[in-house]
């Protein structure tokens, strides 16, 4: 084939045939060397190497591209989705930290109040010692005193009754002690 394409390529041009657009066709090949089974040839070789090129080259090239697009695509997205993520982590962070803040605040609010209550409880307490040991003071006090006064009312009684023994000049006997005892306290008491 390749033969015949060569055979025909040396081939002589045809002579004048009277025809204008005949001739000039005729002269337009011949002078930019124009051979029409050399021109199917190369027509058929351009469709071949189209066609290997195409399946071969850019086939598998085109897909490259078009497989790198979609992972360009979905990396944007995925970057758009991580923005979106990581704004709502902020906002979930914000929240979470106001509401720590927030129940920090009750708690110190809470401890505050525990502490004043816990305070006035305290002192509250205080108080109803201080008072339970005055209490207790006056009571022994008071206890104190009626004892010193029947210690008193006695040895005052024993006094009389001495000094009456002594004036009367007499012994007296438990029944007289008894009586002038009665008399002296009688008269102390009024």
């Amino acid at each position: 084939m390749i033969l015949d394409i060569l055979a025909a390529a040396t081939s002589e041009i045809p002579a004048p045939t009277g025809n204008i657009a005949t001739d000039l066709g005729n002269t337009l090949v011949y002078k930019f060397g124009f051979n029409t089974p050399f021109f199917v040839a190369q027509c058929i070789n351009f469709i071949i190497i189209v066609f290997v090129l195409k399946k071969f080259a850019f086939g598998p090239l085109g897909t490259m591209l078009a497989e790198r697009r979609e992972r360009i695509k979905a990396g944007e997205e995925k970057l758009k989705q991580i923005e979106i993520d990581l704004a709502e982590t902020e906002k979930r962070t914000a929240a979470a930290l106001e509401e720590a803040n927030a129940k920090a605040k009750a708690m110190i609010s809470e401890a505050q109040d525990s502490a004043a209550k816990l305070g006035e409880e305290k002192t509250q307490e205080a108080i109803a010692s201080a008072q339970r040991i005055l209490t207790k003071a006056e009571e022994a006090a008071k206890a104190d005193r009626e004892q010193m006064v029947a210690e008193l009312k006695a040895d005052f009684g024993k006094l009389v009754a001495t000094a009456t023994a002594t004036v009367a000049g007499k012994v007296l006997t438990d029944a007289d002690h008894a009586t002038i005892n009665a008399e002296a306290l009688n008269v102390i008491e009024k």
